[in-house]
């Protein structure tokens, strides 16, 4: 591996939301300074599912995360370390020694005020500080970050997306919420109503939002990016099962853009899902609901 010095941001940066940015820019300033390179470690799954044998419902997959880091922040280096039972039990200095410093040659570490790391989450904020000072290390801790009065936290926003709270959610993520995925052939659905369509779908472990529809945006691999309004669950008009999904219509494109990785942001809830008598009342209430969304975002410009 290049050793080249790296300032690295440390912790699980499930959504990347408003506290997460705080550490992330002063990776930025602290690797500018250093003329070393602004970079993140992060896990491939939460640590508590495998220390609590509890699954997680997470907002964001490793990608997405990486992807989030790298364009709002600037981090050019996204570490996703494999959180498995050696990782757990290994000893808090040993973590910042050998892994941090011996293997990606971390020069500065950035931490939030609440970061725990190692056997037994033996490693604090203080600690850090304090063998990062034994070593040569430099070393930040960042206080909370709050909005409204209220901490700035995954767990809080993973209760507002799975109530269909998108704006308050973006707010406190500080950038609309994401989903990538490549796209999947549907029942053409889209296609019967006049629509092209995009059918994506949540890794397994991120978390669903409220099922419902949404006025989204859906960025192309080509860069360009179109509004969308897109449904979120079982389809019951058209479907019988309860397999969920995710259709979004796309508006003023023609096209198809089955096996192309497309970005999917969600900025606002128009309704919960409900089915229609027939597939012409359907497709009056998807016209509705493209109206709204046009006007959402001219509003929003």
């Amino acid at each position: 591996m290049e050793h080249r010095k790296r300032v690295i941001a440390l912790g699980f940066f499930d959504g990347v939301h408003l506290g997460h940015g705080a550490l992330l820019r002063r990776v930025s300033q602290a690797a500018a300074q250093r003329w070393a390179v602004p970079a993140a470690v992060t896990f491939d799954t939460h640590p508590t599912n495998l220390i609590l044998k509890a699954p997680m419902p997470l907002l964001t997959s490793p990608s997405d995360r990486a992807d989030l880091m790298r364009r709002y922040y600037g981090i050019q280096e996204v570490i996703v370390a494999h959180f498995d039972h050696r990782m757990m039990e290994m000893p808090w200095r040993e973590f910042v020694t050998d892994y941090l410093v011996g293997e990606h040659a971390a020069v500065h570490l950035v931490a939030g005020h609440d970061f725990h790391f190692g056997y037994r989450g033996e490693g604090t904020p203080e600690r850090l500080q304090q063998l990062c000072r034994e070593i040569g290390l430099g070393c930040d801790i960042i206080p909370k970050v709050e909005r409204d009065h209220i901490t700035v936290s995954s767990t809080y926003i993973r209760t507002l997306i799975a109530q269909g709270e998108i704006e308050l959610a973006n707010e406190f993520l500080g950038h609309p919420h994401t989903l990538t995925d490549t796209v999947s052939h549907g029942k053409k659905l889209g296609t019967t109503l006049g629509f092209p369509t995009v059918n994506l779908r949540f890794q397994p472990g991120v978390l669903v939002p409220a099922h419902g529809v949404y006025a989204t945006k859906v960025q192309f691999e080509n860069g360009d990016s179109h509004l969308a309004v897109t449904n979120i669950g079982v389809r019951p008009t058209v479907d019988d099962g309860n397999k969920v999904t995710v259709e979004g219509f796309i508006l003023d494109f023609n096209g198809d853009l089955y096996g192309q990785s497309v970005r999917m942001e969600f900025h606002k809830r128009l309704r919960g899902e409900r089915k229609f008598p027939s597939l012409e009342a359907l497709k009056a209430e998807v016209l509705r609901n493209a109206a709204q969304t046009r006007d959402y975002f001219q509003k929003e410009q």
